[in-house]
């Protein structure tokens, strides 16, 4: 029984001493993580890499329509449609807040 005891608080010492140094190396984690996505070179990088998606989306579904034809699903149509206007008119955000600023 004494051995059970010994270990069960040792168990108990160890999850709280665990859990503390690892609530502080997430926190230490997630800082490093919002200062490298505030850096503006990386958000420069992130967009220009967005927009070039956006562009060989647009061409591959080109491609793959006028290979498919009306066989294309309304829905990816209507949203491919949505995003060349969005982009059309100035405003190339994305569904993840994005911008071109």
């Amino acid at each position: 029984m004494r051995y059970k005891l010994t270990f069960v608080v040792g168990l108990a010492l160890g999850y709280v001493l665990g859990t503390r140094a690892g609530r502080e190396r997430y926190e230490q984690l997630k800082k490093s993580a919002r200062q490298v996505a505030q850096n503006p070179a990386v958000r420069n990088t992130a967009e220009t890499a967005a927009q070039q998606g956006r562009q060989y989306a647009g061409k591959a579904y080109h491609a793959v329509s006028e290979k498919v034809g009306d066989r294309v699903p309304d829905s990816v149509a209507d949203r491919v449609r949505s995003l060349r206007d969005r982009n059309a008119n100035g405003t190339a955000g994305d569904d993840w807040g994005t911008s071109n600023t």
